[in-house]
This record gives C-alpha cells, structure tokens and sequence, in this order.
C-alpha cells in the first residue's frame, strides 16, 4: 500500500544524519535546485532541507519553497529509491513560481529514478 505521508521517519533530523550526505554525495539538480543524495540503510527515503538565507532572503519565501519541496517529495517518495537527500537552492529561486518550482523537483525525481534503476 502507498502512504502519502510525511512524518518524521522521512526527515533527517540530526547534524549527523546531514553530514553523512554532505561526505560524500551523488549531485543532481536544475537550474535552480541541488540535490545531494547518498544510500541510507533505511526502508525509506529521506528528505533534508538546506535553504539559506543567504539564499533567499525573506522567511516567508524560504517557507514557501521548503512547503513545495516537502508536498512533492511526499507526493512522490514510493517511486524514489532508499536514499538521503538534501535539498538545496540557488539565488533567484524565490522568484519561481510554485509551479516552476515542482516542475524542477519532477525532473529531478525522474532523474533519480532512472539512475537507480540500473
């Protein structure tokens, strides 16, 4: 059964659980958005964000671009292999649109899925 939700055990939640990912990773992204994965021993997948304020400046922008990425990694997460990732944006993604926003993230997640495939 597929379980849309997004709950703690879909979280990094320790500094340590982050830096296991920034050690070494496996980089994708777009022209906005960086994603650094590494394979977890988890059953599951895992989301980390890491949107700096150097960034993107405003509290309320950084907000809304974190809401987008955790809606359309929980929306996406059954098809995504077992991996950590953290996310991460360039300067000018508050500018996006949600819209450009998820469509992004979708290219990205299709990369992902493809790669581990083989």
């Amino acid at each position: 059964m597929v379980t849309l939700e997004f709950n703690r055990d879909s979280r990094l939640l320790t500094p340590g659980q982050f830096q296991t990912v920034f050690s070494k990773p496996v980089r994708f992204g777009s022209s906005h958005i960086t994603i650094l994965i590494t394979h977890n021993d988890s059953n599951k997948p895992r989301l980390g964000l890491a949107i700096a304020k150097k960034r993107v400046k405003l509290a309320v922008q950084r907000n809304r671009i974190k809401r987008q990425i955790r809606e359309s990694f929980r929306l996406n997460q059954h098809n995504l292999p077992h991996i950590d990732m953290v996310v991460m944006v360039k300067s000018g993604t508050d500018k996006l649109e949600n819209k450009a926003i998820n469509q992004q993230l979708e290219k990205i997640w299709r990369k992902i899925i493809q790669r581990h495939k083989s």
